[in-house]
């Protein structure tokens, strides 16, 4: 059951990459086309996304530990926590991962680094006073799965299709105000330029949105991927579904997260509230469902 559900994990999470790329590119050649830039619209797109996503495969990890307060740990401030790391790294077959904290009583973690050999473990001294051994080794595994399965890389990449997304609508929406609409008709072109402007105004408008829901949706299946690769790791599904449970049920505020940083946790540390709407703009599956498939592994 558990070999099931990451294989179908990895499918899915696969296949709206995909989608998403070939989304991009066809809002790169809308954008081409309207601004008469032709075939260099999905040049510029792909150029722009590359320089993007080189600084987010260097520099997030270091924006990130920043952003969150974090430290490094000492082996000896910890000693359990690092046996963990260590021991279910040697089971995932990674180097075991420096390990930061951030002084918070709201228990939470996450995972950041560009690949295994440059990856980071990062907990809130909330967790490993919350937290019982199997609940903590849960946590870790989870994370560590984050890791193993370069959700951190897939996630940037992601990250940096929206941003392109959001940077070419602006573009568009501005070259109509500009009068790149104008200039089109005169230019002529007739029906099919009439039938291009309309795409490129509605792609202007609902692209980013569509980006985002993509975006949040590839987030919920890596992490579902990363609770059931944990699991294996652990052999102990109960473990993470207790350690979710009690996350789920503390109600003290992670002060070091914001919008930006929230969807590395694994819990939102943000408000959440129940209903399909926000459910649908969340970066995490609701508890209940994670939760409800460890417990059927």
């Amino acid at each position: 059951m558990i070999y099931e559900q990451i294989s179908r994990n990895k499918r899915n999470s696969i296949l709206l990459c995909i989608l998403f790329i070939i989304f991009v590119g066809f809002f790169g050649w809308v954008f081409g086309r309207l601004t008469a830039l032709g075939n260099m619209g999905i040049v510029l797109a792909v150029l722009i996304a590359t320089i993007w996503a080189f600084g987010s495969y260097y520099y997030s990890d270091r924006i990130v530990l920043a952003i969150s307060g974090a430290r490094q740990l000492e082996k000896y401030e910890f000693p359990h926590l690092f046996h963990a790391v260590e021991g279910l790294a040697i089971a995932a077959g990674i180097p075991a991962p420096r390990v930061y904290v951030i002084e918070d009583s709201a228990p939470n973690a996450f995972a950041t680094g560009r690949n295994p050999e440059h990856a980071i473990v990062c907990v809130t001294t909330g967790l490993l006073q919350k937290l019982n051994r199997l609940e903590l080794e849960g946590v870790i595994a989870h994370e560590l799965s984050h890791v193993k399965n370069y959700d951190i890389l897939f996630g940037s990449l992601v990250v940096v299709m929206v941003g392109v997304v959001a940077l070419l609508s602006d573009w568009i929406l501005r070259s109509f105000l500009w009068g790149g609409d104008r200039r089109r008709r005169e230019e002529g072109g007739g029906q099919a330029a009439a039938i291009l402007l309309i795409v490129g105004m509605l792609l202007a408008i609902l692209a980013p949105i569509i980006a985002q829901l993509v975006r949040l949706a590839i987030s919920r299946k890596r992490e579902f991927l990363a609770d059931a690769s944990g699991a294996m790791l652990t052999r102990y599904p109960k473990g993470l579904a207790d350690a979710l449970r009690k996350l789920d049920a503390d109600t003290e505020p992670l002060e070091a997260a914001n919008k930006a940083t929230a969807h590395m946790y694994i819990v939102n540390p943000l408000k959440e509230h129940g209903g399909v709407i926000n459910n649908l703009f969340s970066t995490h599956p609701p508890i209940e469902e994670r939760i409800k498939a460890l417990e059927a592994m």
